[in-house]
């Protein structure tokens, strides 16, 4: 395991994150507190030091596991946790991302982790409905009080974080130094403007849905091998990435799972891109651990790439056109040596 700094702060972070959504069995899945404290102790012992979790995973249950789980060695870790979604759903103040519900929520999560303050407060997903401007100053009061050392925010559209941090930027208020959203060869979506954001503005970008609920997996391919299931489901692209997947694997002797994650991982040229790693069973967490033994070549990483074509579309596939290029810059385009990245 290595360490890097998270976005543009001096806060140091395992490569891999440890999703914690399955910690509690209080939705009818995911783990026991017994396999949950296996998964954690697995994933510390390979050297990693940032938990991801939520106040409202498992109704609060994978807070209480965590916080009992980082009792005995806190300052260790990296402790994140979020907030805005609803545990009180006939209350349309016990969700959102209000200053109301976001003090409320915190303090629920501060008693559920047994601790004074989190490392890493997420506002969870935008609702639409609250003001930039008091999300922002309501954020800062908390890493002001304490509570919260750094800020991010998860399932976001680029232009409100790109807002939220000018104008923290301008007012002096906290920046926003995380992003998080779900990323994957089978969804390269974030590629369009959130991932070139996040560059811009040097954010950390904590990636979800690395598997696409067990699509890359290589559980559903085309081809009828021993094992492998035609899902009905399944597009014919997500097949093509699947047997893609497949043989990148065999070549490697690596599951598709973790070249799966190491596609990821490889994606550091668009953003500072750090995996979360979510298991029900400490052997499956086992298994994606092992991406940190594999390794991609460039080829390998064409041929996932051509499985799975992205189109940025409409400005940025405009603007980088010959023709648009000569209308801006004449016969100098090439000439020119960007000292931007």
């Amino acid at each position: 395991m290595r360490y890097t700094l998270f976005g543009r702060s001096g806060l140091r972070v395992s490569e891999l994150c440890l999703g914690t959504m399955t910690f509690g069995e209080d939705w009818g899945w995911g783990a026991s507190k017994e396999e949950s404290r296996r998964i954690f102790d697995r994933y510390v012992e390979a050297g990693g030091n940032f938990v991801d979790t939520s106040s409202n995973y498992t109704n609060g249950t994978a807070e209480r596991f965590v916080g009992e789980f980082v009792a005995s060695d806190r300052d260790h870790f990296v402790l994140a946790t979020k907030y805005t979604l609803t545990d009180r759903p006939g209350d349309p103040n016990f969700g959102g991302n209000h200053r109301k519900n976001l003090l409320r929520s915190l303090e629920g999560s501060l008693a559920r982790l047994d601790t004074d303050r989190v490392d890493v407060l997420w506002l969870h997903m935008w609702d639409g409905m609250t003001p930039v401007d008091e999300v922002v100053r309501a954020l800062d009061d908390v890493v002001r009080s304490g509570k919260a050392l750094y800020v991010g925010f998860s399932d976001t559209p680029a232009w409100v974080v790109s807002q939220a941090n000018t104008m923290a930027e301008l007012r002096g208020w906290s920046r926003f130094v995380g992003l998080q959203l779900p990323y994957s060869l089978a969804d390269r979506s974030p590629e369009r403007d959130l991932l070139p954001m996040a560059k811009a503005f040097e954010m950390a970008v904590m990636v979800w849905g690395l598997l696409e609920g067990g699509v890359l997996t290589g559980k559903y391919r085309r081809r009828g091998e021993e094992g492998a299931t035609r899902y009905e489901g399944a597009s014919e692209r997500e097949l093509a990435i699947g047997d893609a997947l497949v043989a990148v694997a065999e070549e490697l002797g690596a599951s598709p799972s973790q070249v799966a994650i190491n596609w990821v991982r490889a994606q550091r040229a668009r953003a500072l891109v750090l995996p979360i790693l979510g298991a029900r069973t400490e052997a499956q967490l086992k298994e994606n651990l092992g991406c940190l033994d594999v390794e991609l070549t460039d080829d390998h990483l064409r041929r996932l790439d051509e499985a799975s074509p992205f189109s940025a579309g409409f400005p940025k596939s405009f603007l980088e056109s010959d023709g648009v290029r000569e209308l801006i810059f004449g016969e100098t385009f090439g000439l020119i040596d960007p000292y931007r990245p």
